[in-house]
């Protein structure tokens, strides 16, 4: 009997034991565990609202999957932020003393840490302004691919060849950016097309019209339209413009199919493409020259 009540004893000693004063209050074993044991919860808790609003609750009111999602994050980041305040409250810690830590974070700041405060911050306003949002299709720099997550550091896109690219999120607000979902999933594609001087302009609108009327790729509202846009050295320009929504982030897919069947269709009606040439025209006394060679 009396070992039970030696080791309750030292378990409580354990428990109450002062690590060390926070402000006015002390930090004791409990308050450490209550607060490792609360942010655990708090962080669980509050990633599980956010799949349940994006998986349950939005798709009831047909919200598209980028708005839920960024709804769903500034959800979450909230519910940290209040969450942590009655944490704070409720495990005794003194808020007055975070003073002090709030200053030292703002000399750590300035010096290691202004990197990941501005993709955090960059986050955040993309989050609310939303510029691009999960499942645009964007290009930056060299880079081209979908948006999969935007997180509160860095957005992951994935390219046409599978490959996951980590972005930080200040590039996003400090680069120029081609979002080609902005508006809607609906793109126009330019495809310049050259043709022989002997070569009727209408009949060769009339063909790329029919080539693009037939391939399923390419939208028939807009309707597609053929530019005539020069006299090149060799060649007849046209340009061939057309609004795809299924090729949106495989342009090149519809571009290669596209040129394979107006390839087939100016094959089958006889209409010749050309190849850069030049004629050379020789002048007057050239005779002359090959007799001075000569001699």
């Amino acid at each position: 009997m009396n070992n039970v009540e030696e080791l309750l004893s030292w378990l409580k000693t354990i428990w109450n034991f002062e690590l060390f004063n926070f402000g006015d209050s002390p930090f004791t074993t409990k308050t450490f565990l209550l607060l490792v044991f609360s942010i655990f919860l708090l962080f669980y808790l509050s990633s599980k609202i956010r799949k349940i609003l994006v998986k349950k609750v939005f798709p009831r009111y047909d919200l598209d999957i980028g708005v839920s999602k960024s709804i769903a994050n500034i959800v979450r980041y909230l519910l940290i932020i209040v969450g942590l305040v009655i944490i704070f409250q409720t495990t005794g810690i003194d808020l007055s003393a975070l003073g002090l830590l709030v200053g030292a974070l703002g000399v750590g700041i300035g010096f290691g840490l202004q990197n990941i405060t501005n993709n955090f911050i960059s986050g955040i306003i993309i989050l609310f302004e939303r510029p691009i949002k999960v499942g645009d299709r964007i290009e930056i720099d060299d880079l081209a691919g979908n948006i999969v997550e935007i997180s509160a550091r860095a957005t992951t896109i994935i390219t046409n060849d599978n490959i996951a690219v980590i972005v930080p999120n200040s590039d996003f607000i400090n680069s120029r950016v081609i979002n080609w979902s902005h508006n809607n999933k609906e793109v126009r594609l330019n495809f310049p097309v050259g043709v022989s001087y002997n070569e009727d302009p209408e009949k060769i609108r009339r063909l790329l019209q029919e080539v693009a009327k037939d391939n399923s790729g390419v939208l028939s509202s807009p309707k597609p339209y053929v530019l005539f846009e020069s006299y090149g050295d060799s060649s007849l320009n046209f340009n061939l413009l057309v609004w795809t929504s299924e090729y949106i982030d495989r342009p090149k897919i519809l571009r290669s199919e596209l040129y394979y069947e107006i390839f087939a269709k100016f094959k089958e009606h006889n209409v010749e493409i050309p190849f850069p040439q030049r004629d050379i025209h020789i002048k007057s006394g050239f005779d002359q020259v090959i007799d001075r060679i000569e001699k």
